[in-house]
């Protein structure tokens, strides 16, 4: 069996493979040994595990660490989250990923590199607003046909019906018949669409939004209170992030930042609402405005605690993955909430 130098090879037997090779140093000698009980590749004479865990999120992570991973063992994914690197940091368990970040401490063998970002795939383009609706309705529990789909989100047949297709060509929603009774499109594994809604929900460009300075005290009351006075405009609003988790599956111990979506379409709309608000745009703010991001963010909102309106859990969640470590850990803990309560 023959050592190799650490050079690129199309006859690698895996994506982790491949990630792992592209962030050993060319120095390194690496036997390959066709994946046996206790070692894929061998690295300067070290035997180690190559295990691939998919997209590299915090569930994922999460995932991987509970079959209790051996000491040899590199994890890789597409793109370790920030929350993923964390909680393998405090495993002790090496990782590397597709961008060419990896930390890895096995025997002798060191790496700590950083990588470089890579841009969501081409096909995350497809996912238009009506897609992105359609996804969180479904993961809201609407039933998957064009007709419950359009009196629930309001869009027309045909772009509820195109949503559905879509969803169904990636394979994250399936039917028994082309019609009838049997047609309705079922989830087929809810993280995976979920994963899918998120990556799709953060890759669109960030529109209008307004920051400004507050002063509350406690958040969620100040919340309360600018929803009372949201009302009394008639003004639709729901909080979505780290507070509107908060609302709905209490997970930090305190929350300072907080974003609301409001039904204004401009940075302009948004201003002349803040100031009738008396409101002082303020970079940096401790409150963030921004226009609903599609019509069931809207109209999926749900009320808690009697007086918070809360954007639909599946945009919490994908919006917590934005707001760091502890955002990603809120968001884990969401999904385990509403899994339970779907659940029982």
């Amino acid at each position: 069996m023959a050592t190799k130098r650490n050079t690129p090879s199309f006859s690698d037997r895996n994506r982790g493979e491949r990630a792992v090779r592209a962030v050993l140093p060319s120095a390194a000698e690496i036997v390959e040994v066709g994946g046996g009980p206790e070692a894929d590749l061998v690295v300067n004479g070290q035997p180690v595990e190559v295990k691939w865990i998919g997209e590299g999120n915090l569930a994922d992570v999460r995932s991987a660490l509970r079959r209790k991973p051996g000491r040899n063992v590199i994890l890789v994914g597409r793109q370790m989250s920030p929350g993923g690197r964390d909680a393998l940091s405090q495993a002790g368990v090496s990782w590397a990923d597709e961008t060419g970040a990896a930390e890895i401490a096995i025997g002798t063998i060191l790496v700590s590199r950083s990588g470089v970002a890579q841009k969501r795939p081409q096909g995350i383009k497809r996912w238009t607003p009506a897609v992105l609706a359609i996804a969180e309705a479904l993961l809201c529990g609407t039933k998957g046909t064009q007709a419950a789909m359009q009196e629930a989100t309001g869009l027309s047949a045909g772009s509820c019906a195109n949503a559905l297709k879509f969803l169904q060509d990636l394979e994250l929603v399936t039917s028994t018949a082309k019609r009838g009774p049997a047609s309705a499109r079922q989830i087929c594994d809810r993280r995976s669409l979920l994963t899918a809604y998120t990556a799709a929900a953060n890759s669109q460009p960030v529109g209008a939004r307004l920051q400004i300075g507050v002063t509350w005290q406690d958040t969620l009351a100040g919340l309360a209170d600018l929803g009372h006075r949201l009302d009394d405009r008639r003004a639709e609003w729901a909080i979505t992030g780290g507070a509107g988790a908060a609302a709905i599956a209490p997970f930090m111990s305190s929350v300072s930042q907080a974003t609301v979506y409001v039904d204004c379409n401009s940075v302009a709309e948004l201003k002349a609402l803040a100031e009738s608000l008396k409101f002082r745009p303020v970079e940096g703010g401790g409150l963030t405005l921004q226009p609903f991001p599609s019509s069931t963010t809207r109209l999926f909102a749900t009320v808690e605690n009697d007086d918070l309106r809360v954007a639909p859990w599946p945009r919490v969640y994908a919006d917590l993955q934005n707001e760091g470590v502890r955002g990603e850990e809120a968001a884990e803990h969401l999904y385990e909430v509403t899994h339970e309560q779907r659940s029982s």
